[in-house]
Parts: structure tokens; sequence; C-alpha cells
């Protein structure tokens, strides 16, 4: 689905909720209501779909969420392995169980992008990156969605 359709799907005045997607940890971003800034919202530690389930429905509930966007994790050539299969696969079932429109958003470097930030600009350490990596990838990817968002 392209962009321009995804946007007539967002129901007004809703949040974007997005994810990056490891099968550990889910970074997790949600934008402001009026699509404009996405902010971090930390990390899921997965360990099982119930309790993933869960703690997703809390956020959808208590930030006003209508949308979801996940980190698609391409390879550099633009194609799919394996990682992108996973996610589209817990996108189906997440939306099985939370009914909402998802779209997915390239994610290529968001994690390296957002790595040399927090060491060049943050002076972060490699201990404290670890916490924060995760779910400053899922603002990085959601901030790039929604920039795309104001173009359509």
């Amino acid at each position: 689905m392209d962009l321009k359709t995804f946007k007539q799907l967002i129901p007004a005045k809703k949040a974007l909720l997005g994810f990056d997607y490891g099968s550990k940890r889910l970074g997790v971003a949600v934008s402001d209501l009026l699509l404009m800034v996405a902010t971090s919202q930390g990390i899921i530690h997965r360990s099982s779909f119930e309790k993933d389930i869960a703690a997703i429905k809390k956020i959808v509930e208590e930030k006003e969420i209508g949308a979801v966007v996940y980190g698609m994790p391409l390879q550099m050539n633009g194609e799919e392995g394996e990682t992108a299969k996973e996610v589209r696969a817990f996108a189906e079932k997440i939306s099985q169980e939370i009914p909402l429109p998802y779209a997915f958003w390239d994610e290529r470097l968001s994690s390296s992008a957002m790595e040399n930030f927090l060491i060049k600009e943050v002076d972060m350490s490699r201990k404290r990156r670890k916490e924060v990596l995760d779910a400053s990838a899922a603002s990085y990817i959601l901030q790039g969605f929604l920039d795309a968002l104001k173009y359509c």
C-alpha cells in the first residue's frame, strides 16, 4: 500500500505506533496526535507472544494509537531477507489481535545511524547505548515515516 492510501486509513487525532523489531527486544516509538514528531517509548523485552500483545495493547490504549509502522529490515540491495519475513509475520499476527492499519518502512541503517549519533553527539557509554538503541531506532524509523507522510 502506498503512503497516500495509508494516510487516509489513519483516524483523525490518533497517533502512530512505531516498532523496531527484534527477536529479543522490540523498540517502541509513538507519534504525537498531529503526526509530526516521533518519541521513543522504550523497549518491550520479548518473552512470549501473550506478554508482547498485552504490552502493545496497553500502549495502543494509553497513547491513542490509530495505526502501526514496522521497520522493514531490507538488505542493502533492497531485497527482503529472513528477518523481513519475520517482521511481516509478526505484523500479521499482531493485526489479528489489534486490528489497526499497518505499514512497513525501510529501516536500513537506522540502528547504525542512531548508534553513531549516540556516540558522536551525546557521547553515551556503550552500556547505556545498548539500553536505548532499539527504542531510538524505532523513533528514527517512525520519524522518517512521518516526514514522508507530510509530502503525500
